[in-house]
């Protein structure tokens, strides 16, 4: 999952490349390199039926609450939330492939315009999936039940990139409030996806 994911996420960052601005995505990262080790531990060692339900049912709240409520931007602008936001993501991306859920919640509280969210948590994306790929191949013991990468996988690359490629179309297109919209539907989609 994660070597098809960073294919499809190295096509969007170069979608995205003149927006992105480094300086705020370094917090993110900070936080996310501190986070990843012990996501990739999780992998490795914890229930994986435990956490990526736990991990489901916060993702389903979150986006059924959004969906419900009027959007919320919150005022909190202190450096010390992206650092969390990027640690909560390390150890989501390390323990379930998926570092974008807390960024881009966060990023969407924040009331930041679609681009600039995009802008931010596609490359955080990109890159902790790369550290987590790494970090995977690094602490894995080697008879361990988590497996490695097979080259067959990247017979999936194709479908993801078609599909990738209909996303940025789409993106396009859309407005804040149906990016807003379609962010908290996929958050919904991705924790039943954990749940069930």
């Amino acid at each position: 999952m994660i070597a098809c994911s960073i294919a499809d996420q190295a096509t969007m960052v170069w979608a995205l490349r003149r927006e992105v601005e480094g300086r705020s995505l370094g917090l993110f990262l900070l936080g996310g390199a501190a986070g990843l080790p012990a996501g990739v531990w999780a992998l490795l060692h914890a229930d994986h039926g435990l956490y990526t339900r736990a991990l489901g049912a916060v993702l389903l709240a979150y986006g059924t609450y959004m969906l419900a409520c009027r959007p919320r931007v919150l005022g909190w602008r202190h450096p010390g939330f992206d650092l969390a936001a990027g640690f909560l993501g390390g150890i989501t991306g390390g323990a379930a492939g998926f570092p974008g859920a807390p960024v881009t919640i966060w990023c969407g509280l924040k009331g930041w315009h679609k681009t600039r969210q995009r802008a931010l948590f596609q490359p955080f994306i990109l890159l902790m999936q790369v550290a987590a790929l790494f970090a995977i191949s690094a602490m894995r013991p080697r008879l361990s039940h988590v497996a490695g990468f097979d080259p067959a996988d990247l017979l999936c690359l194709p479908a993801g990139l078609l599909g990738t490629w209909l996303g940025i179309a789409c993106f396009r297109t859309i407005s804040n409030r149906q990016f807003a919209l379609a962010v908290n539907i996929l958050l919904i989609v991705s924790g039943l996806s954990y749940v069930m």
